[in-house]
């Protein structure tokens, strides 16, 4: 089985499972910080995929949110997000997904994200282009600001929170349209899809953008931290994660523009 579909298979899987939940009452949950939850989906979605990559590609590094990391000698790295927007997934707001990526080293190789509720599939491979449902997709190419719709979204650290609200306040006293959705990936993707020109975020969770932002880039857009430079949370030489690397991803006609205000 190809890496492409045994990513699909994995987040297609936990999807049906997620709808199954959605159904039910999901207003049990617990605490993981003062700013994060999780529910039984979350769990639930994250054994259904692990199982499938350690049963299929056993020789990989795994990195999950829930369950952390599995750290093997590898330089191939899967970054699983079982449930981003949990909250949403809690109070019944539809917009939540699954972001499966695959990296070789500190690159991006397949980037996945599945809204099951929406039955949105967006995938993405190195040099392969961009798909939702199969279709090509490409970022807008919207280059004005105040024609374009901003998303952000932000890390768990107060500093985070308070460079999310002062960009906020920012662009809207700008009269720039700004919203936060509630789940990172369906905000990448959607940047990816043109229905968005970009997304901000402070302090970003590998696991929340490691699909996405291929998604982004073989869509045609940019990605890079605050202060330019490529996006990356992988050492090339120690390997190590790094947990809040801050993300600016666009259509790339935008880019500069936004940059500026966050250098």
């Amino acid at each position: 089985m190809t890496s492409r579909l045994l990513a699909i298979l994995a987040v297609k899987k936990a999807g049906t499972y997620l709808r199954q939940e959605f159904k039910r009452d999901a207003k049990s949950f617990v605490l993981k910080s003062a700013h994060e939850i999780v529910t039984r989906a979350d769990k639930g979605a994250e054994k259904i995929i692990l199982t499938l990559l350690k049963k299929h590609s056993t020789n990989a590094r795994i990195l999950s949110e829930e369950a952390g990391l599995y750290d093997y000698n590898s330089n191939w790295l899967w970054v699983v997000d079982p449930l981003d927007g949990t909250t949403n997934f809690r109070v019944h707001n539809p917009l939540f997904s699954i972001s499966l990526a695959l990296y070789h080293i500190d690159k991006p190789m397949l980037g996945v994200v599945y809204a099951p509720y929406l039955d949105e599939l967006f995938v993405a491979e190195k040099g392969k282009g961009a798909t939702l449902n199969g279709k090509r997709i490409h970022v807008s190419k919207t280059s004005e600001l105040k024609k374009s719709f901003l998303t952000y979204c932000y890390g768990t650290h107060p500093k985070h929170m308070r460079m999310a609200v002062e960009l906020y306040r920012y662009f809207k006293m700008k009269s720039v349209d700004m919203r936060q959705m509630g789940s990172a990936a369906v905000e990448l993707a959607w940047v990816a899809t043109g229905r968005t020109e970009s997304i901000v975020i402070p302090g970003t969770h590998p696991w929340d953008a490691a699909a996405g932002v291929l998604l982004v880039t073989e869509a045609g857009g940019k990605t890079t931290d605050f202060s330019g430079k490529p996006w990356r949370f992988v050492d090339k030489k120690t390997r190590k994660i790094r947990m809040n690397a801050d993300l600016l991803a666009t259509n790339g006609k935008i880019h500069q523009k936004i940059l500026q205000h966050l250098k």
